[in-house]
């Protein structure tokens, strides 16, 4: 691990907002599995390399292909993953009426991913480099909305 990245992850941790769960290794993830109740998927949390960050990304819909095939069980974990993550709801179920995500949010999501730019960004660059970092629908048809003459 780079240095500037550990220290990313300092900073991120002594921010409050930031679950503590995101930088969690496999075997932290494995541990608090069995905690919720579900030792027997330990090993498909490890088989997979779940980490904190991992967690993140992770669907409901994801879990039979890594081993987890009782709904009952999937509802659960996907549900303590986005408390423990303080993640939202999924996209699908968010309403129009609903306001944008939150800049926590969008920042977890971006974590989800590797890379030496992400890995080194910190909750507050975040913040100052996306002023408004709210999530928009894609204007992929702004062009065609009005008929051409």
């Amino acid at each position: 691990m780079a240095a500037t990245e550990a220290s990313t992850i300092v900073e991120d941790l002594k921010d409050e907002r930031i679950p503590n769960a995101m930088y969690w290794t496999v075997d932290q993830v494995a541990e608090w599995i069995e905690e919720l109740g579900f030792p027997h998927y330990k090993s498909c949390f490890t088989t997979n390399m779940i980490d904190g960050r991992k967690l993140i990304r992770i669907e409901a819909s994801a879990f039979p292909r890594v081993g987890i095939t009782d709904f009952e069980h999937i509802k659960i974990i996907a549900k303590s993953i986005r408390d423990l993550l303080t993640v939202e709801e999924p996209d699908w179920t968010r309403s129009i009426s609903v306001p944008p995500r939150s800049n926590l949010g969008m920042y977890l999501e971006l974590k989800s991913a590797r890379g030496k730019q992400i890995d080194t960004t910190t909750l507050v660059q975040f913040e100052q480099q996306h002023s408004d970092p709210k999530w928009r629908p894609p204007l992929a048809n702004h062009c065609l909305i009005l008929p051409h003459n």
